[in-house]
């Protein structure tokens, strides 16, 4: 079975060099988006809730600080910076806006992979308090969240979740037992534009127990708590 791929928005105006970006990262396996400026930028992290962002910085509409500075105001979703600014300050500017990584051009594409693969892994190990990254494994009866492979497991069989609905069904796993807030959880998966907006949450959640419940309408594991938002059974 072929494993979930990463998806990786990347921010760059230059046409070759996004095309370049976009055919090694599909080459290696992993999902992208793609974006020309800052204020899709801006929707499209919020909206996709990426594993990881690409970012030039000298974007035709707005500077890419902005958009780092935009992101971090919510999520530590790691940050690349891929960008001809090559001055020790412009460097180290874009790292204390909250830049996980700086590579300026012209850049080598095995270099590019290496630094996203850190950057993913660095997330990953992050302490339980930072995002939805942790580590081990949460077990409620049949279910098994495996928080190091990414996976949820039924019976020993893996759910098969899109990186969306694993990424909710992890942060439920995470705060098990307690009530999980709409707002707290789009706020947190798909950042502030999405405050309010239950739909996006109802469609994933049905799409959820379809999968990780014997029957749907009387869910075992992720309860409704009507008007307040959903909660996790505690583990076992």
């Amino acid at each position: 079975m072929a494993p979930v791929k990463e998806k990786i928005v990347i921010v760059e105006d230059e046409p070759n060099i996004i095309k370049l970006m976009n055919t090694v990262l599909s080459a290696n396996q992993y999902d992208t988006i793609l974006s020309g400026n800052g204020a899709d930028a801006r929707s499209l992290i919020a909206s996709h809730c990426p594993d990881l962002v690409i970012l030039d910085l000298g974007l035709p509409d707005i500077d890419g600080l902005e958009v780092i500075k935009f992101v971090r105001e919510w999520s530590q979703l790691p940050i690349v910076v891929v960008s001809a600014r090559m001055h020790e300050y412009e460097i180290v500017e874009a790292l204390d806006a909250g830049a996980d990584d700086y590579i300026t051009k012209p850049f080598g594409t095995g270099e590019l992979l290496a630094r996203i693969r850190s950057a993913i892994r660095r997330t990953r190990i992050r302490s339980p308090g930072d995002g939805t990254a942790q580590t081990g494994l949460f077990k409620a009866g049949s279910l098994t969240v495996d928080f190091d492979k990414h996976r949820v497991f039924i019976d020993g069989e893996d759910a098969r979740l899109t990186q969306i609905e694993y990424k909710i069904v992890s942060l439920l796993a995470k705060y098990a037992g307690k009530v999980m807030i709409y707002d707290y959880i789009l706020v947190e998966l798909w950042g502030p534009d999405a405050k309010g907006d239950n739909q996006i949450l109802r469609v994933n959640m049905a799409n959820i127990r379809r999968k990780i419940e014997k029957n749907p309408a009387e869910p075992a594991y992720i309860f409704t708590e009507v008007g307040v938002g959903y909660r996790m059974i505690e583990g076992d």
